[in-house]
């Protein structure tokens, strides 16, 4: 998966609690096979009207927010089921971070392990960022994982914490193939120590001729 290290890009403020995986990603677009492609899905029943025509009332279908790379949302981010298509709609959409008070731990996992940096932050700091990507058009945030720090365009900062697990394959680039690599001498050296199969070593059996 691609590293994360530091980016700058446009916030858009989506001012809501409890934001679940069904709004996320409805149910109806789980069918697909591909991983890619959801992000045109994204918030779907928010973005779109029953007559399939832009909601310009919603947040990512206001001009001032296209093309922007980070999330700022409510407490109780991404809870609701399971479903990893929520963190790979959001990246393919094109969000490489979300920030809210809280996300739900399911989501969280999934979100590390494609590359979606997730950003908890205390929730007066949360009302603050909120505040300014809404007051000031084109905000711009800057985000250095390394340093744990949010900068904006206008000059407003602060640190943020986050697991180092989830750090380190952030910006190692690791996904669950990547993390098993890292270990490919030890189980280079397991398998040549096991020249049988395992069942008949456990049975006392040795394999047939």
């Amino acid at each position: 998966m691609q590293k994360f290290t530091v980016l700058t890009g446009l916030a858009a403020p989506l001012d809501r609690a409890n934001v679940d995986t069904d709004q996320l990603i409805p149910k109806q677009f789980l069918k697909r096979v591909e991983r890619e492609g959801f992000g045109q899905y994204l918030f779907y029943n928010w973005r779109f009207k029953p007559d399939g025509s832009p909601d310009l009332g919603f947040v990512l279908n206001q001009p001032r927010y296209q093309g922007a790379t980070i999330l700022l949302a409510g407490e109780n981010f991404g809870s609701g089921s399971s479903r990893e298509h929520a963190p790979w709609a959001l990246l393919d959409y094109g969000f490489r971070v979300v920030v809210a008070p809280s996300f739900a731990d399911i989501f969280r996992n999934n979100a590390s392990k494609i590359g979606l940096l997730l950003v908890e932050m205390d929730g007066q700091l949360m009302r603050e960022w909120l505040q300014r990507a809404q007051a000031n058009e084109g905000y711009r945030i800057t985000v250095d994982l390394a340093r744990q720090e949010m900068l904006g365009s206008d000059g407003f900062a602060c640190v943020f914490k986050i697991d180092p697990f989830h750090k380190r394959r952030l910006l190692e680039g690791l996904d669950d193939i990547g993390l098993t690599l890292e270990r490919q001498a030890e189980i280079k050296a397991y398998e040549e120590s096991h020249q049988e199969p395992w069942q008949a070593v456990a049975h006392g059996l040795t394999p047939r001729e």
